[in-house]
């Protein structure tokens, strides 16, 4: 009997170091911090997370150039959702990201030009207004320019109300020589401008499911954004993407387009 107690004693207090050893080397679930701001400028954005209730299917029917935008911010968890799906990780073992890139070249860079209370954390801080690079591997802002410089990027880009109007923009510079060292021309007429679509597509389907609006816009003056922007060496503008809260609400349902592909297979 005095053996059995024995064997019964151990056993537990094996099957309690199990315990204890699960509690201490289990990983532990990921805490989604709020904004961190360090003295060098930097902000740690929220980790990406499913966010939104809004189905694939539901953004690409509701997906609209939007113009006109509310007063609203942009919070900030919502700009870090739609920074990673433009060009963030999603792969970490081998460094993918969340478009197509020809030979995961990368050649893209994505800077943010954020207003004055253009976004708001959720406990009510705003970012400081100015010019931001996103950081794909860190998921972080860098500060490059303070201020807010929306007017002079509308200026940049001939003018366009929306830009200035717009809480936030993010703007799309490429390195054309990532691209170009491996295939040559055809990465500067091809697969670049193709790898901008994949990113701009991403941003406006995000930003759709989110309850945003945005415009791709491609007019402007190269050399006047990337002083605007204050963008590295060899890095060309391709895109101004502004995003807002719509100032009116676009709607269509599924209903609708049935309906339309019903009377052409008809005639009606």
């Amino acid at each position: 009997m005095g053996s059995r107690h024995i064997l019964v004693s151990v056993v537990l207090a094996l099957a309690v170091l199990a315990y204890v050893l699960v509690l201490a080397y289990a990983p532990r679930p990921l805490q989604v911090s709020q904004v961190v701001s360090t003295t060098e400028g930097e902000v740690f954005l929220p980790l990406p997370r499913p966010i939104s209730r809004v189905s694939i299917e539901e953004a690409i029917l509701l997906r609209r150039s939007i113009r006109d935008y509310a007063e609203d911010p942009v919070a900030l968890e919502h700009l870090a959702l739609i920074l990673w799906a433009a060009y963030g990780i999603t792969e970490p073992r081998l460094g993918f990201r969340a478009v197509p890139s020809a030979g995961a070249t990368y050649p893209l860079e994505v800077y943010v030009v954020v207003g004055t209370r253009g976004v708001v954390s959720s406990v009510g801080a705003y970012l400081e207004p100015g010019v931001y690079k996103y950081d794909a591997h860190r998921h972080f802002l860098k500060l490059v320019k303070e201020g807010d410089y929306r007017r002079e990027l509308a200026e940049a880009a001939l003018g366009q109300p929306w830009v200035e109007e717009a809480p936030v923009s993010i703007v799309v510079f490429a390195v054309f020589e990532r691209t170009t060292r491996v295939y040559g021309e055809r990465g500067r007429v091809r697969y670049v401008p193709m790898e901008v679509g994949h990113l701009g597509q991403n941003v406006y389907l995000v930003a759709t499911a989110l309850g945003y609006g945005c415009v791709v816009v491609g007019a402007f003056y190269d050399d006047r954004v990337k002083a605007v922007v204050g963008a590295g060496a060899g890095e060309e503008p391709m895109y101004i993407i502004p995003i807002g809260v719509p100032a009116r609400r676009h709607y269509v349902a599924f209903e609708d387009v049935w309906n339309y592909i019903t009377s052409k297979r008809t005639g009606a």
